[in-house]
């Protein structure tokens, strides 16, 4: 029985994980051209058009009252329904919408990533750029809804600190 000595080690060029920011800067404006597509193309073809940004959150809003707090008698902990509501919904449309999109990237764009060369990662970074600035106007209207809460109504709407301070 030989013993065979292996000369060649076969080794990947690079790490799985690595991530060249320099060509990333290099596009730039490619990126920039992709996040305003996203952010026109969404509700151009609706009447209501950028509406949209705020009558889905309260939409949905005013659903999760109707079900969870008027059928299902769910308790918010004496915090405002609306409020409690607003919060979660507009941090879940965000990751959620960033996973749908991203996860669909490459299969909706591969006639493009077959044509032109640029860096892959600046299309999925362009989505969740995009649904950032939909999380920000949502963000915006929450901040109203609790601004309404704090200064015109007795509703207990302050953050609970002690569960962020004990381990």
């Amino acid at each position: 029985m030989q013993t065979t000595e292996w000369t060649t080690v076969i080794k990947p060029k690079s790490n799985l994980l690595e991530v060249d920011f320099g060509e990333l800067w290099q596009y730039r404006d490619l990126y920039r051209m992709f996040v305003k597509r996203d952010i026109v193309t969404w509700y151009k073809q609706t009447i209501l058009g950028p509406l949209w940004f705020f009558i889905q959150p309260i939409m949905t809003t005013i659903m999760f009252m109707v079900v969870f707090g008027g059928i299902a008698k769910i308790s918010t902990d004496g915090l405002p329904q609306p409020l409690f509501y607003l919060a979660g919904i507009c941090l879940w449309t965000y990751f959620s919408e960033c996973l749908n999109q991203t996860s669909k990237t490459f299969i909706e764009n591969a006639n493009m990533f077959g044509k032109v060369y640029f860096p892959r990662l600046v299309v999925p970074m362009a989505t969740v750029t995009s649904n950032l600035v939909r999380l920000a106007i949502q963000m915006g209207l929450f901040f109203l809804v609790f601004a309404y809460y704090l200064i015109f109504t007795d509703a207990p709407v302050h953050p609970n600190l002690y569960v962020l301070l004990t381990p």
